[in-house]
């Protein structure tokens, strides 16, 4: 096409021009048409007491998106307000996934200056996803999360915070935000350390992940139950009679399955060992001395991939949540996004491992030892705009 424009005389020439520009426009105005979802990205069911949140973008893993996050919120007042509501749940649709995580890509084209909206998505996405992990952790209505299938990032911020989260065989949980320059964000920095040992801190750093039974195990989920079970279980929340969460809890209960043997036997005392070293290089260091351990050697290979910078935030997040509430690390975390903004791997991570997907990121600093705590600290100052939780 190009070759043959060449050979025009230049008044054609501007003719076939404008005609060529004037069709693609209506070209990619009908694609951004049919994109727009033919049903709403959040569904609502209603049987009984019960209303649940159904997450409907399979193609995604239910990733979140801007209008998702707001939908939440807007179901959760709505919901709480009325009094017949006794439990409100959330699911995923498509068999697969809860929920994959935040749609960080289309972050990432906002912040970087491609969307053309001047930043706004990478600020409002952060802000109102943290809102609603909020509300959700607050709500006076029990919750019950069924993470039944993928849960990462933003797909842990709309489940752990809740009071009730059911596995079940299916469920992957991971945290793998420090591949694509972020850090394990949506009150990651307030439910990690709180898991047993060093646990925490390990999954935070690595983005290992844990499967089935052992979300259970590691107290990231409250209840296993056999996904055939699932819907029997749904169905028994219709009775519930009250707001109570004790009642909500018996019913948990009945269908929950004992889970025989520990999480991760063969390198749980490595984990707690390393991963309570006080610092990353002090982690990389533990771990490079266990000769003849090949979970060790793979680990220090999997950090060494991950974004310097990002671990070392990562690390400093995790040692402060220790001590603050949820509401507190949500405004930490979200001084910490906007910063990440604002710098360069992240944006870097994203391209390498979700766009040319070559994997092979060229992050700002080649090694941990290279990040200096003073940049480190700076992703911890005060935003222009700040994070505020009404409750």
């Amino acid at each position: 096409c190009l070759a043959a424009m060449a050979t025009l005389p230049a008044v054609r020439l501007s003719v076939l021009s404008r005609n060529i520009l004037a069709a693609s426009a209506r070209m990619q105005a009908a694609r951004q048409l049919s994109a727009r979802p033919s049903e709403p990205e959040v569904l609502t069911e209603t049987s009984g007491p019960v209303r649940s949140l159904v997450l409907n973008r399979p193609k995604a893993l239910n990733a979140l998106t801007l209008t998702m996050v707001r939908d939440i919120s807007k179901y959760l007042k709505e919901w709480t307000k009325d009094k017949s509501v006794h439990v409100i749940t959330m699911k995923g649709v498509g068999g697969k996934a809860f929920c994959a995580g935040g749609d960080v890509v289309a972050i990432s084209k906002s912040g970087s200056g491609l969307l053309g909206d001047n930043g706004a998505l990478a600020r409002d996405f952060f802000r109102e996803e943290y809102i609603a992990d909020y509300e959700l952790a607050t709500v006076p209505v029990p919750y019950v999360a069924l993470i039944d299938g993928i849960t990462m990032g933003g797909g842990v911020g709309v489940s752990v915070n809740g009071r009730f989260r059911v596995a079940t065989e299916k469920t992957l949980f991971a945290m793998p935000e420090t591949a694509i320059g972020l850090f394990p964000d949506v009150g990651g920095s307030y439910f990690l350390p709180r898991l047993e040992g060093a646990l925490g801190i390990y999954l935070a750093l690595t983005g290992a992940r844990l499967k089935g039974a052992d979300v259970f195990r590691s107290g990231v989920a409250t209840h296993f139950v056999p996904a055939e079970k699932i819907q029997a279980l749904e169905q028994k929340l219709t009775h519930v009679q009250s707001r109570d969460p004790e009642e909500v809890k018996k019913v948990l209960d009945a269908f929950h399955t004992p889970v025989d043997g520990e999480l991760l036997p063969e390198v749980r005392a490595h984990i707690n060992s390393c991963f309570a070293a006080d610092s990353v290089e002090a982690i990389i260091a533990k771990l490079e001395a266990l000769k003849g351990v090949p979970w060790a050697a793979e680990t220090v290979q999997t950090m060494r991939r991950m974004s310097p910078l990002s671990m070392k935030i990562t690390f400093e997040q995790l040692h402060r949540g220790r001590s603050l509430s949820l509401a507190e690390c949500l405004k930490m975390e979200y001084r910490i996004t906007q910063h990440c903004m604002a710098g360069k791997d992240f944006y870097e991570g994203i391209r390498a491992v979700l766009v040319d997907k070559d994997q092979k990121p060229v992050w700002s600093h080649a090694r941990v030892e290279d990040v200096a705590a003073s940049e480190v600290a700076a992703h911890f100052a005060p935003v222009q705009h700040e994070l505020h939780l009404h409750h």
